[in-house]
C-alpha cells in the first residue's frame, strides 16, 4: 500500500487478502500509523500482519530481499493487463492512493505496472475493490499451479504464528521479555 490511508479501504484490502491467504500487507505511509482495526476487515486484520515502512525504498528493498516481483496498479501506456503477469512467482502487488495513485518513488521501483482494463466511462476503480480483483486473479493462477494444497509458509514460523493468534497477551509477554514461546500439545493447549 503505498499511502493507501483511509481506514476503510485498508481494512477492505486487508479482508481481501486474508481471503486469498496472503499474510502480511506491507505499507509506506506519510502518517505514523495505521488504523486497520475498521468493521470492513471483519476481524481479519488479527490475521493478518501489517508491516508499516517509513520509506518506499524501504519497503522495496525488504520485498525483494524475499525475491518478490514488484507490479504497480497504474494505468498508462505501458502497463499491461493485470492477467498477464505471472502471479505463481513471488509477487508483490502496489496499490497508491485513490486521489493520488501511486508515486513517483513507486513507479520508478516498480518491475512492471498493470492495469485493469475498463469499458465504461469511470477510469478507475475503488482501490479496495480493484485489489480484490486482482488478487483473485493471483489466487486462480496459483490455484491452477497446485500452490494451495501444500504450506507455503515453515512449519517453525506457523508454529510461533498460532501461538501467537492462540495467545496474544502472553506472547506479547514472552515477546517483551525476549523469551521463546512454550510449546503447544496436539490439544492447542500450552505443554508446561
Amino acid at each position: 500500500m503505498d499511502n493507501v490511508n483511509k481506514p476503510h479501504n485498508l481494512s477492505a484490502i486487508i479482508r481481501s487478502c486474508d481471503a486469498v491467504g496472503i499474510e502480511t500487507v506491507h505499507a509506506v505511509s506519510e502518517e505514523k500509523t495505521i488504523k486497520n482495526k475498521q468493521r470492513a476487515a471483519r476481524g481479519s486484520s488479527k490475521w493478518v500482519n501489517l508491516e508499516l515502512h517509513e520509506t518506499t525504498e524501504h519497503a522495496f528493498a525488504c520485498l525483494r530481499a524475499q525475491g518478490m516481483q514488484v507490479l504497480v496498479a497504474h494505468h498508462h501506456e505501458e502497463s499491461v493487463d493485470f492477467r498477464t503477469p505471472d502471479y505463481t512467482m513471488p509477487t508483490a502487488i502496489v496499490m497508491g492512493a485513490e486521489l493520488f495513485g501511486p508515486s513517483a518513488k513507486t513507479l520508478s521501483g516498480a518491475d512492471r505496472c498493470i492495469h485493469i482494463p475498463m469499458h465504461g466511462m469511470v477510469e478507475s476503480l475503488n482501490v479496495s475493490v480493484a485489489a480484490a480483483v486482482i488478487l483473485f486473479e493471483a489466487q486462480r493462477q496459483r490455484t491452477e499451479a497446485g500452490l494451495y494444497s501444500r504450506p507455503g509458509l515453515s512449519e517453525e514460523y506457523m508454529k510461533k504464528r498460532l501461538f501467537e493468534l492462540a495467545y496474544p497477551a502472553v506472547s506479547k509477554k514472552f515477546a517483551q521479555q525476549n523469551r521463546h514461546y512454550p510449546e503447544l500439545g496436539p490439544d492447542g493447549n500450552i505443554i508446561r
